[in-house]
């Protein structure tokens, strides 16, 4: 027997003896009590940017199950529609696109910050430093590496488009974002890979020129937008899966957020 043959067969000899011993043992605890799906269903419901009454999302049948034995479907949306990753690219010219996202940066510790109270009385509210200084107090200092996301309550509206895009008069919309001092310090300080929110935009509904997009894209920071169920989470010790569609060239996609939860 070549060596090369025998060390194959000896190492899958060993793999199948330390799988047989696993599974005689006594199980282990599972290390998460729990997976979230932190993820809006996307539908012709869903409320787009725009505000349009004609959904950019549509799906049409291929083929049905009773006439040709399965069932297929084209689909069509934005890129940026319901719950979506912003990739780099999105604002900045030649940085990663969502293809080219490390996969190292789409798994992390979670970080919830809970500025619900604060919507209630401005819906323009923008997450500031002071309010993740006061988060760092009850919970510790956010580890590099973290995905963070901000609660705001927002989700409530997502079933109204009225009033989860809250335009006034002139068009304007006016839901809670970041503030741009909140970003850099996550960004520069705590060294975190994305900034998620319940809401259309990490900018707050009134930013005509998209600051913290701008400053996190040239960071190779990337954004979840319209994070579902933030409510059910932890504020700590939860790690989060962040699951794009690996979209050649795109700036952003679809993507999947689960929670794991301990």
């Amino acid at each position: 027997m070549k060596l090369k043959t025998f060390i194959v067969a000896f190492a899958l000899a060993v793999a199948l003896f330390l799988f047989g011993q696993r599974h005689t043992s006594a199980a282990p605890k599972p290390e998460f009590r729990t997976v979230l799906d932190l993820t809006h269903t996307i539908s012709e419901k869903s409320p787009n940017w725009e505000g349009s009454a004609k959904s950019p999302y549509s799906a049409s049948n291929l083929s049905q199950i009773e006439k040709d034995g399965y069932f297929t479907r084209n689909i069509s949306l934005p890129e940026h529609f319901s719950t979506h990753i912003d990739a780099p690219a999105h604002f900045v010219r030649g940085a990663w696109t969502v293809d080219q996202i490390p996969p190292t940066r789409l798994i992390g510790p979670l970080v919830v910050l809970d500025v619900t109270a604060k919507v209630k009385q401005s819906p323009d509210y923008r997450v500031s430093a002071e309010d993740i200084a006061a988060w760092e107090q009850a919970h510790g200092e956010i580890p590099g590496g973290a995905i963070v996301m901000v609660q705001t309550g927002w989700s409530e509206h997502w079933n109204s488009m009225k009033d989860y895009r809250h335009a006034d008069a002139a068009g304007a919309l006016h839901f809670p974002g970041y503030s741009l001092d909140a970003a850099r310090f996550l960004v520069e300080s705590r060294n975190v890979v994305g900034l998620g929110i319940d809401t259309l935009s990490v900018d707050y509904g009134p930013a005509k020129d998209f600051p913290v997009h701008h400053y996190t894209a040239a960071h190779g920071v990337y954004h979840l937008e319209n994070v579902a169920d933030l409510w059910r989470v932890p504020a700590t010790g939860s790690i989060v899966m962040v699951a794009p569609a690996k979209l050649e060239g795109g700036s952003g996609g679809p993507v999947r957020i689960l929670a794991l939860v301990r």
